[in-house]
């Protein structure tokens, strides 16, 4: 059916990299999955990074997504966990662009907002609203897997926001575009 869609969400990590499935029917969304992906046990950061790519692409092979929606790192003080961070999320995208699945990007903040209303919200706000909103009967004890469902959540409320005919950068841009309407 064209308004059927499935989208994975991702919350990257090189410890426990988070990943929650949902089913677009319509303007309804229904849990598919969601889980982590355990890296704990690997020392070594290039064999972690190959296990997320082969769980990412098994996830992808499992459940067939139309998209993917994946938290963007945010910026901390340490840059060499940035670094592994932001490998551990390209290795995912890698996985879904090697099978031609479109890719969005999100900020905490941004997904944050778009499940609670708040964009410094705790995982646990997030989780709990994620419950009430899917039906989940009994949350993770890991709060990432959730905090990849809503990355997903977020990409599916971003997905069906009207898109207004014309955008302004600024006045001067709105008046190049509406000469006649300024006297």
């Amino acid at each position: 059916m064209d308004n059927e869609k499935i989208i994975l969400g991702i919350d990257p990590g090189t410890t426990i990299m988070g990943y929650g499935i949902i089913k677009i029917i319509g303007k309804e969304a229904n849990l598919v999955a969601l889980g982590v992906i355990e890296l704990k046990k690997y020392t070594d950061h290039y064999t972690k990074l190959k296990k997320i790519f082969d769980r990412v692409l098994s996830l992808i092979e499992q459940y067939h997504p139309d998209e993917m929606a994946v938290e963007a790192p945010f910026f901390g003080k340490n840059v060499q966990s940035m670094l592994k961070l932001g490998r551990a999320q390209g290795v995912a995208i890698s996985a879904a662009l090697s099978r031609s699945i479109p890719i969005f990007e999100y900020a905490p903040r941004k997904i944050k907002m778009s499940i609670t209303g708040q964009g410094n919200a705790s995982k646990e706000q997030v989780a709990m609203l994620l419950k009430n909103l899917l039906k989940i009967n009994e949350l993770p004890k890991d709060l990432d897997a959730t905090d990849g469902l809503a990355a997903s959540m977020c990409h599916f409320y971003q997905s069906n926001v009207p898109v207004s005919a014309k955008s302004f950068n600024s006045w001067k841009d709105f008046i190049n575009k509406n000469p006649g309407r300024i006297k």
